[in-house]
């Protein structure tokens, strides 16, 4: 008798465990998809539109900056526009690669500073700049009333990882016959820290109160680059004034970036630039 009933107990074990084989797997997968089903899952994942930028070093972003800018047509100050000489023009088609300076029409990615913080943090940047007194502290905050501001990206069209974004803030061309006297007329800002890459800027200062070593120690400090050498060169028609002077930073590779810090006579222009 009890032989007869553990083989029964067994029979029923087997049976059990054939149902499970069988109809287990489907009610699994059922009761998973009501879990997964009819219900929100949310993961955050880095989009394609969103973009990668290749981190670069800031040597690295101002020489791509600088090349770019040379694929466009700068909208540059009155004087140094009415005084361009046509022998300037230079021969760029010994460039290593091929860059594009273009308007970002994606907007800011999240990364970047925004349309709305742009001017408060272009304000930060005139004030810092004041501090180390590349700017003297006559000159005037901007706003989105005065100014403009479009967000460009500067790329290396051969190797697109290498791409800088900037901001360009500009006094509005709407505002006709407006005083510009200790005004910024033009800057290029880092994206990302606002770090200032360019400016013109009209202020009350002489040619002969501008020190342009302590200028570029104190833009190259505050910009994280390393000490520059001055750039000698027998070219007089470099630029459109006799008042200025170059300096040379490493660039990427064995390349090398100029920044120009010069001087407009007459409408006391205040300028400092990068080229190649």
């Amino acid at each position: 008798m009890k032989k007869t009933t553990i083989n029964f107990t067994l029979l029923i074990g087997a049976v059990v465990v054939m149902i499970l084989s069988i109809w287990g797997p489907e009610k699994l997968a059922k009761y998973k998809d009501r879990m997964v089903l009819d219900h929100i899952n949310v993961q955050e994942v880095e989009t394609e539109g969103a973009g990668y930028r290749y981190t670069l070093a800031v040597n690295e972003k101002l020489y791509i900056l600088s090349q770019a800018l040379l694929s466009q047509s700068l909208p540059e100050s009155e004087q140094n526009t009415l005084t361009k000489i046509e022998s300037e023009t230079t021969d760029y088609l010994d460039l290593d690669g091929t860059y594009a300076f273009v308007v970002n029409h994606k907007g800011p990615t999240g990364k970047e500073i925004t349309n709305e913080e742009i001017f408060s943090t272009c304000n930060e940047m005139l004030a810092a700049l004041k501090e180390i007194q590349i700017l003297p502290d006559t000159v005037r905050d901007v706003d989105s009333t005065n100014y403009e501001a479009v967000l460009y990206s500067a790329i290396d069209v051969l190797e697109p990882r290498n791409n800088v974004a900037v901001w360009k803030v500009s006094l509005s061309t709407n505002r006709q016959n407006a005083n510009k006297s200790n005004r910024l007329l033009d800057a290029y800002l880092d994206a990302d820290s606002g770090k200032v890459y360019e400016f013109y800027v009209r202020t009350q200062l002489k040619w002969d109160e501008i020190d342009t070593d302590e200028i570029i120690k104190a833009w190259g400090e505050y910009m994280g680059l390393p000490t520059p050498q001055e750039y000698e060169t027998d070219n007089p028609l470099l630029e459109s004034t006799p008042y200025y002077k170059k300096y040379v930073f490493s660039g990427m590779g064995e390349q090398k970036t100029i920044v120009t810090i010069g001087f407009y006579e007459g409408i006391n222009e205040l300028f400092l630039k990068i080229s190649k």
